[in-house]
């Protein structure tokens, strides 16, 4: 059973469980907020008539007893049959600021901690990632951005994936090895549908360029890793970025290394329609079986749509392979 609780800004609690007819929560792993799409009956029976919705007014959302979405509304959507369609997110959302900062030696978990403080964010368990960054300078972006810059380096030094999200209210960064759900599903175990795709389109390249501007020399030095064996099936494929200049050149050879290990390598995802459970989220693992594929093996939950319709809970999930 859903229950979904609307607060005002004044303070006044409305239980507008029975009048929804529909929830699509969705969770992203990495850079974007988490959001609710919500509609209801305007009018409805029972429903007073001091009821009434503003933007900035608080979600508050759960099934079955489960807390799963915090957040506050953001558009309103009124249509002639007196259906109200709201879209809300949570926390993440005043991650979408612009604001410049230069972050020394500080690790993934350090960037988001002084982030949140100064845009008085409310945070909650924050994991400690090993790597610090040399120095990540951020001119004029997305708040976003730069902590997936941040949880980028430090996947590619490290080795290890983090996952930001909002819990109930809590800006949370976890390990997304602590996150693999008791949980399998394949043909005949609660999949409805599948579509699976292998790519070298976007997210692959076997040459990696790394310039730094010298401001002894006052040119660029270039550093380059590649993958001769790949560029011979695949052509060249090519990454270039500059470097920050708090790195040393032993760390750009070694960070151009990483970054051809990481990204020289077919992307293969997965896209499940699959009966719900609430305990899937973006971030986690999920074990996948699909004999008609040769699946059998955990893959990483990119994106989660939970959607509840009446009685029915069902979800939508794209998948990557990692391991």
């Amino acid at each position: 059973m859903l229950e979904v609780l609307l607060d005002k800004i004044d303070g006044t609690v409305w239980d507008v469980s029975t009048v929804v007819t529909s929830v699509a929560w969705k969770t992203s792993r990495i850079g974007k907020a988490g959001s609710l799409d919500l509609t209801f009956v305007r009018n409805a029976l029972f429903q007073s008539k001091d009821f009434t919705v503003e933007n900035g007014d608080l979600l508050r959302v759960r099934k079955d007893g489960v807390k799963f979405f915090f957040g506050y509304v953001f558009s309103i959507d009124r249509s002639e049959d007196d259906t109200v369609r709201l879209v809300a997110y949570d926390q993440l959302r005043y991650l979408m600021a612009n604001e410049s900062y230069v972050f020394k030696n500080a690790t993934a978990a350090d960037v988001i901690q002084r982030i949140a403080k100064d845009f008085e964010l409310k945070t909650g368990a924050l994991a400690a990632p090993r790597h610090r960054i040399p120095q990540l300078l951020q001119d004029n972006k997305k708040l976003m951005d730069m902590i997936v810059r941040a949880l980028d380096l430090t996947l590619i030094a490290d080795k290890k994936i983090y996952v930001l999200y909002d819990d109930f209210g809590a800006l949370t960064l976890r390990d997304a090895e602590e996150m693999t759900f008791d949980w399998s599903i394949g043909e005949g175990s609660g999949m409805v549908s599948y579509s699976h795709s292998a790519s070298i389109d976007s997210e692959t390249y076997n040459r990696v360029k790394l310039v730094q501007d010298n401001k002894n020399t006052g040119k660029r030095d270039v550093y380059i890793a590649q993958d001769s064996r790949t560029i011979d099936r695949w052509g060249r494929l090519q990454l270039y970025e500059v470097a920050d200049e708090g790195m040393n050149r032993a760390q750009l050879e070694t960070f151009a290394m990483q970054l051809l290990e990481y990204r020289n390598r077919e992307s293969r995802t997965l896209k499940v329609d699959a009966l719900g459970d609430m305990n899937v989220r973006a971030g986690g693992y999920a074990h996948l079986r699909i004999d008609a594929l040769g699946i059998d093996q955990r893959m990483l939950v990119e994106e989660c749509t939970h959607e509840f319709n009446g009685e029915a809970h069902l979800m939508k999930l794209d998948l990557k392979v990692v391991d």
